[in-house]
């Protein structure tokens, strides 16, 4: 299976976090992704782009905070996460980047 151009746009960056770290421990990589994506395009996209096979897609949806820009109120964006758990003996070194 190949890249292709819109798996790019599925996933758009890793999350590295105490909690993402902490994941990793299990198997897991927790990545940013497209706010319409589901799980079996994220799935693939991880497949395509990483060489890996995908065990599961566990994915969170956190809602934008309201926040104050320059002293007015404003919306942070909505973001996915994805927490995809790999089989056994596969690895994606999420520090190197892509």
């Amino acid at each position: 299976m190949s890249a292709k151009p819109e798996h790019y746009d599925v996933i758009r960056k890793p999350i590295i976090t105490e909690k993402a770290t902490a994941a990793s421990e299990h198997g897991a990589v927790v990545f940013q992704v497209a706010i319409d994506a589901t799980k079996p395009v994220i799935k693939e996209a991880v497949e395509a782009l990483f060489g890996v096979k995908v065990k599961a897609v566990n994915t969170v949806v956190t809602k934008g905070k309201v926040k104050k820009f320059r002293g007015r109120p404003g919306t942070r964006n909505d973001v996915k996460k994805a927490y995809v758990t790999l089989e056994e003996g596969n690895t994606i070194d999420v520090s190197t980047g892509l």
